[in-house]
């Protein structure tokens, strides 16, 4: 496992995510003048090799504090940039996520509106021609709803909500191959959950994973076992790789990346049996955007091992 921290330059540097573009690794983060404040802005860094990084592009927003970028590969090959903007006026609504497209990772188109306001849309993924997205609710009632989109701008919603009755908030989520929906679900200060969905998304079962998580990152392998990169708040908080059972719930930890404090978020992407890690983290004093590389190998019929 090698860990390098890519970039430092903002008072607070957080909330990554990370995807592989036209050949390239693209990471993406929030910077701003502290954990919560109205200067949050997006940017992108961009690496062949994963341990040389270069800035490519800053997205700001005037009257907004951006926060929680995520990437998404559309089906057209485009890219697609999205995250929440805290408003600062709030005389209307207090939330709105907005997305931007691009050919390139480089040049961005201006922002559109998605989903509801006060929906913090927080994970999409695809399943063939359309995606299936999670967000959940700003203010009350607390709740998490599911949306489809089949051109990542209009989002029909999936009934009232597939969560409700705590305070549920971020999540992962991927597909299995015969379409069945994996979300991992934040709950505050309750257990995390695993929850599970057939077409058309409207019936999910949940189940308890036994530990609070924070910043949730979800991969599944083509052998079908799932990684989850989560904060763990048990002991000392620290991002970890984790292994996620499909049939119990259970979530065992597996590498604890170097990390404490204000940390998490992360970001991942796997490279025939190369996984790349981005997430923040504060242990080295002021928060900054990690990077980790690490070998797997998987045999077959048998978990997964580090080389």
């Amino acid at each position: 496992m090698q860990t390098l921290r890519i970039w430092q330059q903002a008072p607070h540097n957080a909330f990554t995510d990370l995807i592989y573009f036209h050949y390239t690794l693209w990471c993406v983060f929030r910077e701003g003048s502290a954990h919560v404040s109205p200067d949050g802005q997006f940017r992108i860094l961009r690496s062949l090799d994963g341990i040389h990084w270069l800035s490519s592009a800053v997205i700001s927003m005037a009257g907004a504090d951006l926060r929680d970028a995520k990437f998404s590969l559309l089906p057209d090959g485009r890219l697609m940039l999205y995250g929440a903007g805290a408003l600062h006026d709030k005389s209307q609504q207090s939330h709105q996520s907005f997305a931007w497209f691009s050919d390139n990772g480089l040049e961005w188109s201006a922002p559109v509106a998605i989903g509801e306001p006060n929906f913090w849309l927080w994970r999409l993924a695809w399943f063939g021609q359309q995606a299936l997205a999670v967000s959940y609710h700003c203010g009350q009632p607390r709740l998490v709803r599911a949306y489809q989109t089949r051109d990542a701008r209009h989002f029909v919603p999936l009934g009232q909500a597939i969560y409700q009755g705590s305070y549920a908030n971020e999540s992962a989520i991927c597909f299995e191959p015969d379409g069945t929906a994996l979300c991992l679900l934040r709950r505050d200060p309750e257990n995390g959950l695993l929850g599970v969905a057939r077409p058309p998304y409207h019936d999910w079962q949940w189940t308890d994973i036994g530990c609070r998580i924070g910043g949730p990152a979800m991969l599944r392998l083509a052998d079908g076992q799932l990684l989850a990169c989560v904060r763990l708040y048990d002991k000392q908080v620290r991002t970890s790789l984790c292994m996620l059972d499909r049939l119990t719930g259970k979530l065992t930890e597996w590498q604890v990346l170097p990390s404490g404090g204000d940390c998490s978020y992360a970001g991942m992407v796997l490279r025939e049996n190369c996984l790349y890690i981005s997430y923040y983290s504060s242990h080295e004093q002021r928060s900054a955007i990690y990077v980790t590389r690490l070998e797997l190998r998987v045999p077959s019929g048998a978990n997964f091992l580090p080389q």
